[in-house]
């Protein structure tokens, strides 16, 4: 706890500032015309300490607009690089700014970033802006993550600019106040490593150590120590996306933050029934970042990370690669069995034995064959509930709720195994049409579905009314649906 935290300030501070030059470009955000508060996250700003800001809307547009900086920001663009689709390029904030480091009532460093805030150094020809409704839709989604209890980067605000946008058609700009443990990402890493100085790799890894991992800082390997520590952060997260059937979309290297949040909400969308190849995104035309790819993926990203840290991990480059591959060759196993583990709690299994794999492997394989909806199966099960479809009446998946009863309903257990499933099934994700309905209906100037849905999100596991537990997803519209990186 922090003695020295005033109220009614904010109380920014700047240790990413403190690395090498490489790795940032100071830049104060372009202003904008027209600042309007949309949506703002009173609840998040009480946590951070920033409750002030609330008696007057006009401050929140002005700081989260950036026409107005605060007390003790540096802003700054953050310099990193990346592989895109299995290509590197270098990269950069080219549409977001770093105003610094918010240090909240109870001792926690979170970044206070501004996201379509104007060009940057490494906008790339890009002109630096964001529209309102791919701003929305981030606080949207991210905001419901965080409900759900995944790691996540949360949302303050969306500010509108009262300016005009071109993606392909003419959008209404706007701003985004994104808060995160920090920015720093795989492709952090790979900038140091291929831009940098062996030095400057040091410091980057000395910094995020102290920093997200600071029980580390101190250890005789330190470089080892954290492709290690991200690597289970990672898994977790992945797991926790695969328990509610998100799909990141764009698992680029540097969208992969290394404090084990999920970040930057792009073509990202929840999947209603089970496909493991299931695609949304628009770019992602040879499905690469498909629901079942992600493990796969994020074990492709750790390896770039590891060879990033190579000339640290050791002297002798030889021992530095089998240093890496011991901690990478790890991976598959430890995440497979964090993910029966997940699987086994959606299905209430408390005590679970090996043989109870297969009744996940053969749940999964019934539900993909049947085109059963992901979330309504572990629901109906937890409730005892028969889904209309073909699922429910097949012979095959009624054997295997016999089989099921068997584990779940052990004898005096049965009140523990649901109130298990209750914690790992929600009632309610950002199904893909409730979203589009809200965010059409924001950008014509309509916020009440936006904020019904807001709402409806924040309380995932809540007992809910069947007909939105159970709503029928409306026919076709998920074959046809794509999301776009909004960039």
């Amino acid at each position: 706890m922090r003695a020295n935290i005033k109220k009614n300030h904010w109380q920014l501070e700047n240790t990413y500032a403190n690395l090498p030059a490489l790795f940032f470009s100071l830049q104060h955000p372009v202003p904008v015309t027209k600042p309007k508060m949309v949506c703002f996250n009173p609840a998040l700003a009480n946590e951070l300490g920033l409750e002030f800001l609330y008696g007057k809307k006009e401050n929140i547009a002005d700081y989260l607009s950036g026409n107005k900086m605060p007390n003790g920001a540096r802003p700054l663009a953050q310099a990193y690089a990346g592989h895109q689709f299995g290509h590197f390029t270098m990269l950069g904030d080219g549409r977001a700014i770093l105003l610094g480091e918010q240090v909240t009532p109870n001792g926690k460093r979170l970044d206070i970033q501004l996201k379509g805030s104007g060009q940057t150094p490494y906008s790339r020809r890009g002109d630096g802006r964001a529209t309102l409704y791919s701003m929305l839709r981030e606080y949207l989604i991210s905001e419901s993550m965080h409900h759900l209890g995944i790691p996540t980067s949360r949302s303050l605000a969306v500010v509108s600019t009262g300016e005009q946008v071109f993606r392909e058609t003419i959008h209404n700009g706007a701003v985004l106040t994104r808060v995160a443990k920090s920015h720093i990402r795989v492709g952090t890493f790979e900038y140091a490593r291929n831009f940098g100085t062996k030095e400057d790799l040091r410091a980057l890894i000395t910094y995020a150590l102290k920093r997200h991992y600071p029980e580390k800082k101190d250890a005789d390997h330190p470089a080892l120590e954290l492709l290690k520590m991200v690597m289970y952060e990672q898994i977790d997260l992945v797991v926790q996306w695969m328990r509610v059937g998100f799909i990141h979309g764009v698992m680029n290297t540097d969208n992969m933050s290394i404090a084990g949040e999920t970040i930057d909400y792009g073509p990202c969308a929840f999947m209603n029934a089970y496909h493991r190849r299931t695609v949304f995104s628009s770019i992602d035309t040879n499905g690469r970042y498909a629901f079942d790819n992600q493990p796969l993926v994020t074990q492709w990203n750790l390896t770039a990370l590891a060879q990033a840290l190579l000339p640290l991990i050791s002297e002798n480059q030889e021992k530095a690669i089998g240093l890496a591959q011991e901690v990478i060759d790890g991976f598959q196993h430890t995440f497979t069995e964090r993910w029966y583990a997940m699987m086994f709690g959606k299905l209430g299994i408390l005590h679970p034995h090996e043989e109870d794999k297969n009744l996940v492997d053969e749940l999964l394989s019934l539900m993909e064959a049947h085109n059963a909806d992901y979330t309504q199966v572990f629901l109906a099960l937890q409730q005892e509930k028969e889904l209309y479809g073909s699922l429910f009446r097949s012979e095959e998946f009624k054997g295997w709720i016999q089989q099921w009863k068997k584990r779940h309903l052990q004898k005096g257990h049965k009140e523990s195994s649901l109130e298990l499933m209750n914690t790992l099934n929600p009632k309610v994700i950002p199904r893909n049409h409730w979203v589009e309905n809200a965010l059409e209906a924001a950008v014509k100037g309509n916020m009440a579905p936006f904020d019904e849905l807001l709402v409806l999100l924040s309380k995932p596991y809540d007992n809910l009314p069947d007909e939105l537990q159970f709503q029928q997803i409306p026919e076709g519209f998920d074959a046809q649906y794509q999301t776009f990186c909004g960039t």
